[in-house]
């Protein structure tokens, strides 16, 4: 069978029930529909046999993920082989896993739940789902470097160097929309929310940053979108109201029929937010460091992802040298590396809080933990990796997960000291 030869991944949405394509997306080189027959062919033979066929992999090192929602839509994410430094086999299929879980909550994100379970006019269907590309093309092409949050289910965050003041204009904002739900992003990352916000389950979280990154991309100043929250509101819609306060700062507030668009933008925004621009350019100015001013790093942490396990939120920056020997990866392979090592330490020793979110079934059909993790007696607490590019370290505690990259010229007998003391010169500085 013919696959992708370049490491592109493409994704294929069908039928569940007749295998009709409803749209592909990803990839410069399309499938051919023999290809897309086969690949639900197959998966169709199994189901008839009693088989749950979910994943397979090629003589050529592709993968092929299969999985399907409500009995009505399947989605299939296939990856061709030859892509260098991807990762294991393993960590490839958690991948892809975790793009079929996203593109499915992000359909039911914006054309709600009823649509999708219940396919009632095909051709409807395939022009409704356009309004998803978008979004789905920014899950597949992971562009923006630094969000983690389609893999990890946590909220990329940006620490800002005066929470308390967008802390009170956020829930003040909110408040006076009606709403009990508001969030502030900066640099596609959010520097505050309402209590409310932070209850939503963590991939409406996530799919909803997203979704505000999608629509600034677009370049209006404003926007009212209906949305469905594929959790907590899956078939009935909520209006998201946006508003650009400053090119890279957006505010946003989940509300019903009130206040309209105009009477919000011209009324609401004007009085909450012209006080604090330039506390908001500050903010800016923290940029991909995510970290304000007041927290100093070791010069020998190349990268870092600091997940709170509580409140389901994260930081991550990385931090590239030119004048280095030897030379250190580049800024985008970085970014790759420290994705590669959070699939390889959470699929093998840290636990998944985000599994604490799906039914038992989806957790055993998921089945992204490594075999011998159920035989510890024990829950690791630290792990390391050396490879030819880098140094990598883990950190678990009761509250919060660090994943760090360290150049190779720091011996590993050091890597423990230099976890612990990034956690806590964070932590300390932020409360984090």
């Amino acid at each position: 069978m013919m696959m992708l030869q370049d490491g592109s991944t493409q994704l294929l949405c069908l039928t569940a029930s007749s295998g009709v394509p409803l749209f592909t997306r990803g990839a410069s080189k399309q499938l051919p529909f023999s290809v897309i027959g086969s690949l639900n062919g197959v998966h169709m033979f199994g189901d008839g046999q009693g088989v749950a066929l979910t994943c397979c992999e090629t003589e050529g090192g592709g993968k092929v993920v299969w999985r399907v929602f409500h009995d009505s839509v399947m989605l299939i994410a296939v990856t061709g082989g030859g892509q260098a430094g991807a990762g294991s086999s393993k960590e490839v299929e958690v991948r892809l896993q975790r793009l079929l879980e996203n593109v499915w909550n992000c359909m039911v994100l914006v054309l709600g739940q009823d649509e999708l379970a219940n396919v009632r006019n095909v051709e409807r269907l395939k022009r409704d789902l356009r309004s998803c590309f978008s979004l789905i093309d920014q899950l597949l092409e992971e562009r923006q470097e630094g969000i983690l949050g389609n893999l990890t289910h946590c909220a990329d965050s940006l620490l800002p160097p005066n929470p308390t003041l967008f802390q009170e204009a956020v829930d003040g904002f909110a408040q006076a929309a009606d709403s009990e739900f508001g969030c502030l992003i900066v640099h596609g990352r959010i520097a505050a929310a309402t209590e409310k916000w932070w209850r939503l389950a963590p991939q409406e979280v996530v799919l909803l940053s997203a979704l505000v990154r999608s629509l600034s991309a677009s370049g209006s100043a404003s926007c009212d979108y209906p949305v469905f929250l594929p959790q907590g509101s899956p078939t009935v819609a909520h209006r998201l109201l946006r508003f650009q306060l400053l090119p890279g700062a957006d505010v946003c507030v989940l509300c019903g029929p009130t206040p309209s668009l105009h009477k919000a933008e011209s009324g609401l925004v004007v009085r909450f937010w012209t006080p604090l621009v330039e506390t908001l350019r500050d903010c800016l100015a923290v940029g991909e460091r995510c970290l304000p001013g007041s927290v100093s790093l070791r010069p020998d942490v190349l990268a870092l992802l600091l997940i709170n396990r509580e409140t389901r939120r994260s930081v991550s920056c990385v931090r590239t040298s030119t004048n280095h020997h030897p030379p250190l990866p580049s800024k985008a392979r970085c970014w790759e590396l420290l994705k590669l090592f959070y699939i390889f330490s959470t699929t093998r020793y840290f636990s998944q809080e985000e599994t604490l979110c799906v039914s038992p079934e989806e957790r055993a059909q998921r089945g992204n933990t490594e075999d011998f993790v159920h035989g510890f007696s024990h829950q690791p607490l630290h792990c390391y990796l050396v490879t030819e590019e880098c140094k990598s370290y883990g950190l678990q505690t009761p509250q919060h997960q660090l994943f760090l990259l360290i150049p190779l010229s720091v011996p590993t007998f050091a890597l423990r000291t230099v976890a612990t003391q990034t956690l806590s010169d964070i932590v300390t500085a932020t409360g984090f």
